[in-house]
């Protein structure tokens, strides 16, 4: 009790924590900007320092539904956002040839069938399967026959009637996103500041940073720092010394080529990651153009037979020349030290095969809302960040690398995948499926069964059982209740119009004359 009223104390006796100054922009720097500013109280100050002489890393232009959240929440509206991104919509990420080549499944949004009871939708599919029926997992997703089809409505579920089971994000240009952004947040007050940093000043027994001096010799000074500079991690590595867990041992594409091309008819509502000899190539159709890159390791493949593998398999002529990028991935264990937050690549790297950086990026930035410190900085609230950020993105880390391990194809990149030790956490949730096909999601991590259960029938997994409460309907009630779902998604589908049309009708943006 004694140590608990000191920490009160020293709390209330520490200074308000009421200037907080963010270093780097892009589409990390201006979701935090913009968030802040509408979520905290109108005594912050919040300064946003970055230099147009600093280019931004372009490849988050794929998302998951959460975003819809988090523009939500700042009040933007759907259709005026697509349009001024140039962006189209987005109902899942198709695997071409993961599992082996030739072979391909989509992980769609949404539901996938409907639990009945307490048994997960998935055990009554495996006890069809075990019958002999052979419909496959996504004949009970409607996001998944609707990409299919090239189709898209933003259908939500009605009262009184059965749910829609849809689910949607965004293809979208990151640069033209974080301009957004930067709009909207000076709008709500953010200053910007535009500079290089040259120097970091830290005082205090802690070593908290106490201001930036950029190179034109101006001092910016701060109660809290928000590193966004990127891979540098300028801030919260160079300064702070935050350490960096490496997981190239599993994840060892280490580079990536990205480039953009022009754009084809339709514009397809799915993002597509295809295999390669060392890697995977992504494509994110966009109004404009499409946006292509292949990643790979470079103890495989050299950058320029990685370069002219992305040429030969482009939709259209390419609009530039590949940009290379270089990447470890990872992240950092204490992405909160001191009095300093990194959010984005300076907190850690996945590639973004599940479209999961942006993600990242906004769950980092409702975690600090919800630690925000009223003053000073107190341990316990750091560590409960840091432990939650940890937990986070290693169970993403484990989805990504199922992606990896999980196959049979004939490569030297591919065979070591398969042959590598992987963490006890996917290890053991593997375990539990090829055991009984059961699938649990731990706590509040990213993606659920419906996720978990595409990706593994999708990369051959078998499940050893289903659930024996499955046995609570008859065969004939069993077919009744398969074929209702089937036809539940047969008629969601069929309510969405040509995913082009809805774009021209709702959200078409206009498109420079370089790009026509």
């Amino acid at each position: 009790m004694a140590d608990a009223e000191v920490s009160k104390g020293a709390a209330r006796g520490a200074a308000p924590v009421r200037n907080i100054v963010i270093v780097g922009g892009g589409t990390a720097g201006w979701m935090v900007a913009a968030a802040f500013a509408r979520f905290l109280p109108k005594t912050h100050d919040i300064t946003l320092v970055e230099s147009d002489a600093i280019g931004t890393v372009g490849v988050g232009e794929a998302t998951i539904p959460q975003i819809r959240l988090f523009n939500q929440a700042l009040g933007i509206a759907e259709d005026k956002f697509v349009k001024a991104t140039m962006g189209s919509f987005k109902l899942g990420i198709e695997f071409d040839g993961w599992q082996r080549a030739g072979k391909k499944y989509i992980h769609a949004f949404g539901n996938i069938g409907r639990p009945f009871g307490l048994v997960p939708f998935h055990h009554y599919w495996l006890k069809a399967l075990e019958n002999g029926a052979d419909h496959s997992l996504w004949e009970y997703s409607a996001t998944s026959k609707a990409a299919y089809q090239n189709r898209f409505a933003p259908l939500t579920d009605q009262p009184g009637a059965p749910p829609m089971g849809v689910a949607w994000a965004y293809h979208f240009d990151a640069g033209l996103y974080a301009a957004f952004l930067r709009r909207h947040a000076e709008q709500a007050g953010v200053t910007r500041i535009e500079g290089k940093v040259d120097s970091v000043q830290a005082d205090g027994p802690d070593s908290h940073i106490a201001s930036i001096t950029l190179e034109d010799g101006q001092k910016v000074e701060g109660d809290f720092f928000i590193d966004c500079t990127g891979f540098r991690g300028l801030l919260i590595g160079q300064e702070m010394g935050a350490d960096y867990s490496d997981w190239t041992h599993w994840l060892p594409c280490d580079r990536a080529m990205a480039v953009p091309c022009e754009s084809v008819s339709p514009i397809t509502p799915y993002t597509r990651a295809t295999a390669r000899q060392a890697g995977w190539q992504w494509r994110i159709p966009l109004q404009h153009r499409t946006g292509n890159g292949h990643v790979y390791s470079s103890a495989h493949m050299s950058d320029d037979e990685a370069a002219s593998v992305l040429l030969a398999n482009l939709d259209g002529a390419a609009l530039a020349d590949p940009k290379p990028l270089k990447f470890t991935t990872g992240m950092r264990p204490r992405s909160w030290t001191g009095n300093c937050v990194a959010i984005g690549l300076a907190a850690g790297f996945m590639e973004p095969l599940e479209s999961t950086s942006i993600h990242l990026i906004q769950s980092a930035i409702e975690r600090v809302l919800k630690f925000f410190p009223v003053a000073g900085f107190a341990a316990a609230d750091i560590d409960t960040y840091n432990r939650q950020t940890v937990f986070e993105w290693e169970s993403i880390r484990d989805f990504l690398i199922l992606h990896y391990h999980a196959n049979s194809r004939e490569e030297p990149f591919w065979q070591e995948r398969r042959a590598m030790d992987i963490p006890e956490t996917l290890k053991a949730r593997m375990a539990l499926f090829n055991a009984s096909g059961r699938i649990t999601r731990e706590h509040e991590e990213l993606f659920t069964e419906q996720g978990w259960i595409q990706l593994m029938v999708g990369q051959g997994l078998k499940a050893g059982a289903y659930h024996p409460l499955a046995d609570t309907l008859e065969p004939a009630q069993l077919d009744e209740f398969l074929g209702l779902a089937r036809r539940h998604t047969d008629a969601t589908a069929a309510k969405m119009m040509p995913h082009d049309d809805f774009i021209a009708r709702h959200c078409a943006a206009i498109i420079p004359e370089s790009h026509n």
